[in-house]
């Protein structure tokens, strides 16, 4: 937070964050209100998401082509104007659900550009205390953002809580022109669009490392389900709009603990080691839903399940500063595609489980699928390590012997 660049990111970032999940309240309210189906409030919960498969590919790059700061302020004006028309009370939701997945993929051009930018602003251990900072303050939005967002909604309704999202883009626009200083873009930007993508990927997929990085980190598309199918919970315990943002913030304050605990209490030798076993605890706490819990056991064991999810810091912090700072913007844009392309698949299954059984036995499903997943990535990381291991000893040895 000494670092002033770092330190003004930080705040627009915030500001921002706290508008999106006000937003997503809204989107859920809106839609459960008009329509009472539990499939098509997961779905506009999933637009939320799944557009940024496409613009991570394609716009991801714009971070490496042109210089970040300038992409960040042009996408949070497009934001702003595309999130402002959602607010316009004649919107239909057909109309409300097409802006949103413009939004949602230029939003992938920011989000590449951002991770990007943080990288060339801190360096080291900085680097991962700003990744684990960035993340529990995510967190900790999201619990805000949510458990005042659902107040918020039930007192002003879901047409007010979007224009405060669209302000909150605007605004953070604002704060990076004036706080960001300009840089240009990185060495080999003028290489073609297709080719710079084609290098990320094939930097991703020829490495076990990042491929199994990748790996853990998509596994949100499990552990987000419970988010989508927070609406059709909290109906069916009697629940209304503040239940609903309960539900939605009791993970985002497990996650927001966790993360300060996993940075402050461990080395970091200590987190490599812990990032499988919490990727296993994430989902673990989900499958106990099979027993149909009342709210407030459903919201402890979303947020024991939020706490392990801290381990998401310790993929972010291996799998950034392993990239080229020419392909960075490119990898990263990709990486979150991915993994915000999981997270509405993985909505989109819970909205169509939850129109076959409870919303209660739906999650439990999401969290056996998690952790059969965490176990196959956790047994993939071993055997990549080991193999390293392997590969440097070999290596010393023979320089010896020469």
């Amino acid at each position: 937070m000494a670092v002033p660049e770092f330190r003004r990111l930080w705040i627009a970032d915030v500001q921002s964050l706290l508008g999106d999940q006000v937003a997503r309240v809204a989107l859920s309210v809106l839609v459960f209100d008009r329509t009472k189906s539990g499939l098509a409030t997961a779905s506009i919960y999933a637009l939320t998401f799944l557009p940024a498969l496409l613009g991570g590919v394609l716009l991801g790059g714009l971070a490496d082509r042109l210089p970040r700061r300038r992409v960040m302020v042009t996408t949070d004006v497009a934001r702003a104007i595309l999130v402002m028309l959602m607010a316009v009370p004649a919107v239909p939701i057909a109309v409300i659900a097409v802006l949103l997945v413009f939004s949602v993929l230029i939003g992938s051009a920011f989000k590449s550009a951002e991770s990007a930018l943080v990288a060339d602003i801190l360096a080291g251990d900085v680097y991962a205390a700003g990744v684990g900072l960035r993340n529990v303050t995510s967190q900790v939005a999201q619990l805000i953002g949510f458990a005042g967002g659902g107040a918020a909604v039930a007192l002003l309704g879901p047409r007010v809580a979007l224009a405060v999202d669209a302000i909150s883009f605007a605004a953070s626009a604002l704060l990076i022109q004036t706080g960001i200083a300009a840089r240009p873009a990185p060495p080999g930007a003028a290489d073609r669009a297709d080719q710079h993508m084609l290098a990320s990927l094939r930097l991703i997929l020829g490495q076990p490392t990042l491929r199994q990085l990748l790996g853990f980190a998509w596994l949100a598309g499990c552990f987000v389900i419970p988010e989508g199918l927070a609406a059709p919970f909290a109906d069916d315990h009697g629940g209304g709009a503040l239940s609903l943002g309960l539900l939605l913030a009791a993970n985002p304050a497990g996650a927001g603990l966790g993360t300060v605990l996993f940075i402050r209490a461990l080395a970091p030798d200590r987190r490599r080691s812990l990032l499988g076993p919490f990727a296993i605890g994430t989902s673990v706490p989900l499958v106990l839903f099979a027993f149909d819990p009342a709210i407030p056991v459903a919201l402890a064991l979303l947020f024991v399940s939020g706490l392990f999810t801290a381990y998401q810091v310790q993929v972010i912090a291996e799998f950034v500063p392993a990239i080229p700072d020419n392909l960075r913007g490119q990898a990263i844009g990709v990486a979150s595609s991915g993994l915000l392309a999981v997270q509405g698949l993985g909505l989109l299954v819970g909205g169509l489980l939850v129109e076959t059984m409870s919303s209660a036995n739906a999650i439990a499903m999401a969290g056996w699928a998690g952790v059969a997943l965490a176990l196959v990535f956790t047994a993939l990381r071993i055997r990549v390590e080991r193999l390293t291991t392997e590969g440097r000893h070999r290596g010393a040895a023979a320089r010896t012997t020469e």
